[in-house]
């Protein structure tokens, strides 16, 4: 098979031709289709993603969607042309989705529906997994509860605030100016981060007392004013990038509490991978039902010009997810 290989940090990738892998108990062998591209491919092409654990010679991707061609001993739940989609790989040393075949953990992975293309597909998992982790699991959205999802245009942001939307909360996001008519589709109110301070929108929009849910995909300063946003007697802060040194007692002062998401966390450990599988097809319904759709960035990409994809990502030009077509 064809993969494309990280051999050096900060080099690039190159193809190469490599034995088809063999799945073992509990895995599938799938042909890929599609392999979605993530802001923490590029970082850890850069090397500057230990908290990944990357390790060399590495074949990345975390996120990928294709067709079952074996299974091994135990699976059930899939069948020889079977198409899936997880987010399953390219971290920890466990071979990721830049190669034309993978074996993965049958558990991460969940059928594709029907209303979903291999491509859509294959930019769903990690963005849709992090946002149901911040949103149900840590901070129990409810219907009616006030959420305010930073970030709301990008890959984490557009999963909560469309979730958040199909749970009945009153979803309120922050973006930049060109990125209004994407979160108002979404169902969101709008709030430019630019122009409004936190006392600004906390203010106009919750009469001062403070959203029910923040959730920061942004990190930095955002995630420090999330703490200002929440809301005073149980407001309640959520962060997929909660990385570094923050002050608590804006926090503290409104007796409101603070969740972090790692959703690398199971691959890592090799530990409720199941969790994964169920999240996705939570997905499944919600995209059965119309409420959830994934916003591709318009531009094709292959295995031989995937580096031009993660340069997409890392200069600010995509316009969705981007995603490598590994085979038609």
């Amino acid at each position: 098979m064809q993969a494309l290989v990280l051999t050096t940090f900060a080099a690039p990738m190159s193809i190469e031709h490599l034995p088809v892998p063999q799945p073992g108990p509990g895995q599938v062998l799938v042909r890929i289709a599609a392999s979605g591209v993530n802001p923490l491919d590029t970082k850890i092409t850069a090397g500057a993603a230990p908290h990944a654990r990357p390790r060399l010679p590495a074949i990345l991707g975390m996120d990928m969607a294709g067709t079952v061609a074996a299974v091994g001993d135990g699976v059930t739940t899939f069948h020889v042309g079977a198409t899936v989609y997880g987010m399953a790989g390219g971290i920890g040393g466990v071979q990721g989705s830049l190669a034309e075949y993978g074996v993965f953990d049958a558990a991460l992975l969940a059928p594709v529906p029907p209303g979903l293309s291999l491509r859509e597909a294959a930019a769903l998992p990690l963005v849709f997994i992090t946002a149901w982790e911040g949103l149900v699991d840590r901070a129990h959205v409810q219907a009616g509860d006030s959420v305010l999802v930073h970030g709301g245009a990008g890959g984490v942001g557009h999963m909560a605030v469309q979730l958040a939307v199909a749970l009945g909360a009153r979803v309120y996001a922050t973006g930049s100016a060109a990125s209004r008519a994407v979160i108002e589709a979404l169902g969101a109110r709008f709030i430019d981060y630019r122009t409004s301070t936190v006392d600004d929108y906390v203010a106009e929009h919750t009469g001062g007392v403070g959203f029910d849910i923040v959730y920061d995909t942004v990190g930095g300063a955002t995630l420090d004013a999330s703490f200002k946003a929440a809301r005073i007697y149980g407001g309640h802060v959520v962060s997929c990038l909660g990385w570094g040194t923050f002050a608590l007692s804006p926090l503290t002062a409104r007796a409101a509490t603070y969740s972090g998401v790692f959703t690398l966390l199971p691959l890592l450990s090799s530990e409720h991978h199941a969790r994964h599988g169920a999240i996705l097809r939570e997905a499944n319904k919600l995209i059965d039902a119309g409420k959830l759709n994934v916003r591709l960035d318009p531009r094709r990409f292959t295995l031989h010009t995937a580096h031009e994809a993660h340069m997409a990502q890392m200069d600010g030009s995509a316009r969705g997810k981007l995603v490598v077509e590994v085979q038609d």
